[in-house]
């Protein structure tokens, strides 16, 4: 019996609260790091590769945060050369509307989870080969969340399998599949550490404003290969949510990363 034929490690940034100016994030984002399972170099290889560049020693724990400026520009310039494709969700929390509906346990992210699995759900269907192994789904890999519920999840995706056509869910199926997610703790899972640099690096830092009211967009710029398009990025492998902060994007200069490189 074939498994899968992608995996998709999936990691997040920022706070889900909406105490803002009392320590909640501005935005939350997630991102999934889509590699293919083949015998060709994978997650584990490309994360020795970042540490041999980096001059870390093998196998050492690596999480992107803990980085200086330079190790991370490192550290981004080696994913971008690499196989595998980029996907994250932007949440500005202070724009959506009845934020109440999202104060509820785990409710922001598993909307946020959504909309990133019919994007992996998109790209993987759109792009196995008559080359690939496998029967066309994607494995998902979160990242261990402490007192987070993975059976909740799983219920939470069977239910919008089941109802599709009625909530207007976009995920395609034959990729995605509930009994296909389980949680592994980054540290030890090579994937999941690539994920954690899309979402913390190349995704966060380009938005959320650090205590001195920078974004550092550098990561973005420089990790543009890797990251999912059709036609265009903003849908794909960008999606900034909800609509209603969109006329921002086109005015703000924290955003000219991706209005001069991510068309």
């Amino acid at each position: 019996m074939s498994g899968p034929t992608f995996v998709a490690y999936i990691d997040e940034s920022g706070d889900e609260g909406f105490k803002f100016g009392a320590g909640s994030s501005e935005w939350f984002v997630i991102s999934a790091a889509v590699f293919r399972h083949t015998p060709k170099p994978g997650p584990v290889e490309l994360m020795d590769k970042v540490r041999a560049t980096l001059q870390k020693q093998p196998r050492c724990k690596l999480h992107f945060r803990d980085l200086k400026h330079e190790q991370r520009l490192a550290y981004v310039g080696v994913l971008a050369a690499a196989d595998f494709r980029a996907i994250t969700i932007f949440a500005h929390k202070p724009t959506l509307a009845e934020p109440e509906t999202f104060r509820a346990r785990y409710r922001l992210y598993f909307y946020a989870t959504r909309y990133l699995l019919e994007r992996v759900s998109w790209y993987c269907r759109d792009h196995k080969t008559a080359h690939d192994t496998g029967d066309g789904s994607a494995e998902l890999v979160f990242s261990n969340r402490a007192g987070m519920s993975y059976g909740e999840l799983k219920e939470y995706l069977a239910l919008l399998r089941q109802d599709t056509s009625r909530l207007g869910v976009q995920i395609d199926w034959n990729v995605i599949r509930p009994e296909q997610v389980q949680a592994q703790s980054p540290m030890v899972c090579a994937g999941l550490l690539v994920a954690d640099a899309v979402a913390s690096g190349f995704a966060y830092a380009a938005v959320e404003p650090s205590r001195y009211g920078f974004t550092e967009d550098r990561y973005a710029r420089i990790m543009k290969p890797v990251v999912y398009r059709y036609g265009r990025y903003r849908g794909y492998g960008l999606k900034f949510w909800p609509r209603e902060f969109e006329p921002k994007l086109e005015s703000e200069g924290r955003f000219a990363w991706m209005r001069e490189g991510y068309k």
